[in-house]
């Protein structure tokens, strides 16, 4: 015979339900959160008090020994104004750094002229070429804008 325990009404009264919600692990995370706050909220607000200066327009001055490259709208590419490869590009660096080299000019600098219709893949194959050849500055050269833009 198997036994079973069963309350009876006076033991019923005594062992009621809470319905309260525990608010306790809502109040951990909330302070939690509080915490985390208060450590990031001033890391993230803090700025470097620097006055930017004004843009402005500087022309630059073109040596003999520059590199100066030229994109056309239909991705062409100009070598001191001589019409070359993409292929053939980065060996025209390495050729003009070497050649440089040996003088006491020092190491010639990239200029990039782009048109402004051409697509950011094409400049980018050429600052590609000149920084696998290993050329030490490159530049783009741009127009100044008028007052109204």
């Amino acid at each position: 015979m198997a036994a079973l325990n069963v309350q009876s009404g006076k033991d019923v009264e005594e062992a009621h339900l809470t319905s309260a919600i525990n608010t306790t692990p809502l109040v951990d995370i909330m302070l939690v959160m509080l915490i985390i706050f208060l450590i990031t909220i001033p890391v993230a607000l803090k700025v470097v008090p620097v006055e930017l200066p004004n843009a402005k327009n500087i022309a630059t001055v073109t040596k003999p020994e520059n590199i100066v490259i030229a994109v056309d709208k239909d991705e062409n590419v100009y070598f001191n104004n001589q019409l070359v490869d993409y292929g053939e590009l980065r060996g025209r660096f390495v050729d003009a750094l070497k050649k440089a080299a040996g003088s006491a000019g020092g190491f010639p600098e990239v200029h990039i002229r782009a048109d402004e219709r051409v697509r950011f893949q094409a400049v980018g194959r050429v600052v590609l070429a000149a920084q696998e050849a290993g050329v030490p500055k490159v530049g783009f050269i741009t127009e100044p804008r008028n007052g109204s833009n």
